[in-house]
């Protein structure tokens, strides 16, 4: 593990609810919905806080520097503050970047608030206007791609593949039907996921409109404490124990080697000396962008040999009364504000240690939490929280 000046836990959490479209609030008050629960969750003002970090991808919005408006909801006003952007990794970004502002000593209590309100936008837009037409053609589809159900189908079989990847997507929908806050709670069927993928309309190859996340609006904050401020509060706390962060930023068209889920779970456990994830982590929050991508990526991250991650799925091992709880909150197949996006992966897991996640609490105690992040070009983010103090 790496070495820090002082511990760091994550002391509250909030959401706004998500949606297809928040009209009924501006950005500004749609933000302050998550900063009062935060706030609430972590019985501290304000004027308890000493920095606030902003994220979102303000080309979606198309209005610049928007952490200056949000003031009016944030709180920020006359406080330090830095506004990060990384892509799908935006939320992720801004809990690594609050960890290390509070681990190092520059600041005691920090509040990390990702958000997208893309009704008012137009992310697709966004995405494919923001690289190079000929050196960046691989980036033009953004998160929609077909790749991993060709991949899947090709190493298990288009039965087997097609299979898992409706069940990771029906187990998802039944974790959401839980979460009151989550954007879709579609009531998927187990008896009918055949007939249900027939029905959805077909994107790339086998990803269809049903394997994919929506676009939503909401906004998500989370604060950041010292171990000093935590003792001082009496606060339920949710300890940062370490996060990597992997990408491909100069090597995405080679598409070689190792992916970066791999690589940033492979380090990350070294350093923590987790040999068996499975076992030793409780609950994974994992970006998912797509059931088909989820499949694979649960392979990556905890590092299966052959059909395991398969077998995870077929025998419901990632429910969320399983071995290995799986998104609980429903995942990005559920709700996807992308600017947080990444940082509610964080805060639920947060919530999932602190016992505080309600209708979609885990009902075994959670020790240890995994988060993950994606976007950009092959972006990988883990954060790995523990119940006990590092």
């Amino acid at each position: 593990m790496n070495s820090k000046n002082r511990d760091v836990a994550i002391i509250g959490c909030g959401m706004s609810k998500f949606s297809s479209h928040r009209e009924e609030v501006n950005q500004p008050e749609m933000i302050h919905e998550a900063v009062v629960e935060a706030l609430q969750d972590a019985r501290l003002a304000m004027d308890d806080v000493d920095c606030v970090l902003h994220g979102n991808m303000e080309l979606f919005e198309m209005v610049h520097q928007p952490d200056m408006w949000h003031v009016l909801g944030s709180g920020a006003w006359g406080k330090p503050g830095i506004r990060l952007t990384t892509g799908g990794t935006t939320g992720a970004t801004l809990a690594c970047a609050a960890d290390n502002l509070v681990a190092s000593g520059l600041h005691d209590v920090v509040l990390a608030i990702g958000f997208e309100k893309l009704q008012e936008g137009h992310a697709t837009g966004g995405i494919t206007n923001m690289a190079d037409p000929l050196w960046g053609r691989s980036l033009q589809t953004g998160a929609l791609t077909g790749t991993a159900a060709q991949k899947l189908i090709e190493q298990f079989g288009e039965e087997r593949a097609k299979h898992a990847a409706m069940k990771m997507r029906v187990i998802m929908d039944e974790n959401a039907m839980r979460n009151k806050k989550a954007h879709r709670r579609l009531r998927l069927d187990r008896e009918h996921m055949k007939e249900t993928v027939a029905s959805s309309p077909p994107l790339v190859g086998e990803l269809r409109m049903i394997h994919m996340c929506s676009q939503s609006d909401g906004a998500c904050a989370v604060i950041f404490a010292s171990e000093e401020k935590v003792a001082q509060c009496g606060s339920n706390p949710a300890w940062v124990v370490d996060h990597e962060t992997v990408h491909r930023e100069e090597t995405l068209i080679f598409n070689a080697g190792k992916s970066t889920q791999r690589v940033a779970a492979e380090r990350l456990f070294a350093r923590n000396g987790i040999t068996d994830p499975v076992r030793e982590i409780d609950v994974f929050e994992m970006y998912d962008p797509s059931a088909w991508w989820g499949v694979e990526w649960l392979g990556e991250f905890m590092l299966c040999d052959g059909d395991e991650h398969l077998r995870m799925v077929e025998e419901d091992t990632i429910a969320i009364d399983g071995e290995f709880a799986l998104n609980p909150s429903g995942g990005v197949q559920a709700s996807n504000p992308i600017g947080a996006t990444a940082l509610v992966r964080v805060a639920e897991a947060a919530m999932q240690i602190r016992g505080t996640a309600g209708d979609h609490q885990v009902a075994r105690p959670v020790g240890r939490a995994l988060a993950s992040g994606f976007g950009g070009t092959l972006w990988t983010v883990l954060m790995l929280l523990s119940k006990e103090k590092p």
